[in-house]
């Protein structure tokens, strides 16, 4: 009998679809398993090559089949898809997922540790709970606002003038509106703690992890942008130069060239949202500061942001700055460095 030497395997809650072929490319199993069969048919098997499309549980199933002894290899959906050959279903996908891992071109997705993923984990559970602070708030403020009540602007107008508001008894706020107010103030507070929480959680990790803090010498990356990128990023192997990273992230210009001629977009946007939004938004408090410093006559400190201030929409520029700082930070990633002032020519 031949061996198995590539198997697709298409990821489910509870029915794995698994599609095997030879060295020659001949199909030698097309079956679905059950969640408790997948790590008992692996065992079995004779190490070989497996595929998986990079989805939920994939990074778990990776280190799973690579313990098994097995090379496990893992690709992003969109790259799977032009090799589906018919509709969609399980088989389909395995069969496709196999057929993908093969090519000599494929890119492949770097498995992340458990460390990695609870970090992460913890980036996109304060996120969560920051998004549920901010729609509280607003519906604070719809409400009164239907009172002809407007509360100032900020993150923390809620905590600082609700509770004034609630005793005020010549403000025309109904009793029910006030005890509702006074729940939905109580719940806005327990968010910000549970907040709380999760930073000081990152805040600690940081501090126990070399690649972030390097990462946080590099200005406008904070506690937050450094533990994101040492989890996401890691060491920075699996990108041949700064610009593939900043490419990753999605900050570098879509193109629609033809012909030979080239036409250059807007930026591509794909990767990692939630990252490219915390470079830019760490882009966009470096610009602040260095134009704060230029209004009151002192010297902005760095040269290229000045320059490119002059002749680009200050949007444009933060764009352009979180570029620059992707590609530094791949530099201290991959080469094990610290950020530093450029040396004078």
């Amino acid at each position: 009998m031949n061996k198995i030497s590539v198997v697709g395997l298409d990821l489910a809650k509870d029915v794995f679809q698994v599609h095997g072929v030879d060295a020659d490319g001949e199909v030698l199993v097309c079956k679905s398993l059950k969640r408790v069969q997948v790590r008992q048919f692996f065992a079995r098997l004779e190490p070989c090559l497996i595929g998986l499309e990079a989805c939920g549980g994939a990074h778990y199933w990776s280190r799973e089949l690579t313990r098994l002894g097995h090379t496990v290899r893992m690709m992003a959906p969109a790259f799977v898809k032009p090799y589906l050959k018919s509709n969609k279903n399980d088989r389909n996908d395995a069969a496709a997922i196999c057929e993908a891992v093969q090519r000599p071109s494929m890119r492949f997705v770097q498995p992340k540790c458990p460390e990695q993923q609870a970090v992460l984990h913890l980036h996109h559970g304060r996120q969560l709970l920051v998004r549920q602070r901010v729609a509280l708030s607003n519906h604070l403020r719809g409400v009164l606002s239907e009172y002809g009540i407007a509360l100032p602007p900020g993150a923390n107008a809620v905590s600082r003038h609700l509770p004034a508001l609630l005793e005020d008894a010549d403000n025309g706020l109904p009793m029910l509106v006030r005890h509702l107010l006074a729940e939905l103030k109580a719940e806005h507070d327990q968010l910000i703690e549970r907040i709380d929480r999760c930073e000081a959680q990152l805040k600690a990790w940081h501090v126990g992890n070399a690649v972030s803090q390097r990462l946080a010498g590099i200005p406008g990356i904070g506690v937050l942008t450094a533990t994101a990128l040492a989890a996401t990023v890691g060491e920075g192997q699996d990108f041949k130069n700064g610009r593939q990273l900043a490419a990753y992230l999605g900050l570098v210009p879509r193109q629609a060239s033809s012909g030979g001629k080239e036409r250059l977009l807007g930026i591509s946007k794909r990767g990692d949202g939630y990252l490219r939004g915390l470079l830019i938004h760490g882009a966009r408090a470096v610009i602040h500061h260095i134009r704060r410093r230029l209004r009151i006559g002192q010297p902005g400190g760095n040269a290229w942001v000045e320059q490119l201030l002059q002749r680009c929409h200050v949007n444009e520029a933060a764009v352009a700055l979180a570029n620059k700082m992707a590609r530094m930070a791949w530099v201290v990633l991959a080469r094990n460095e610290t950020y530093g002032p450029a040396r004078p020519a």
